[in-house]
């Protein structure tokens, strides 16, 4: 068989330098096991895949895909809702606070206290009966 050339796949991909790229990446797939889809004839990884493109028997577009995704170090991400971003701030403050993860216990304790007397929730006591207190300040 006759010796490929970049000349043979300029007329799939005319940019040269692109097509090197591609090139490379089918070599990278092909060493990696992907199924050939011509004969090999005792050539290395990288003639194979510029034969593959010069007798259009891979997919150019499948290909320059793979190359971007490779080729990516910071993929973008959707923005979280503002809300999210709040209770995600919240809990790694208090994550220091969390028994097991860094905090002290009486720290949780008061933090639960603080909360529940503010909110005018309800408390319990060591029992685990709730008790409800009005918050009144009261001066000796």
């Amino acid at each position: 068989m006759a010796r490929v050339t970049v000349e043979d796949c300029v007329e799939q991909i005319p940019n040269r330098f692109e097509l090197v790229a591609i090139a490379a990446q089918r070599a990278r797939h092909i060493s990696a096991g992907a199924e050939l889809t011509i004969d090999r004839d005792h050539d290395k990884n990288p003639v194979v895949a510029l034969r593959e493109i010069a007798d259009k028997t891979v997919n150019l577009r499948e290909l320059e895909e793979d190359l971007i995704k490779s080729l990516q170090h910071h993929v973008e991400q959707d923005e979280p809702e503002e809300d999210v971003v709040d209770d995600m701030a919240i809990r790694q403050e208090l994550s220091g606070m969390v028994p097991g993860m860094g905090g002290d216990d009486n720290e949780v304790e008061e933090l639960a206290k603080t909360m529940s007397i503010e909110d005018g929730a309800a408390e319990s006591d060591s029992a685990g009966e709730v008790l409800f207190e009005d918050v009144v300040d009261v001066e000796d």
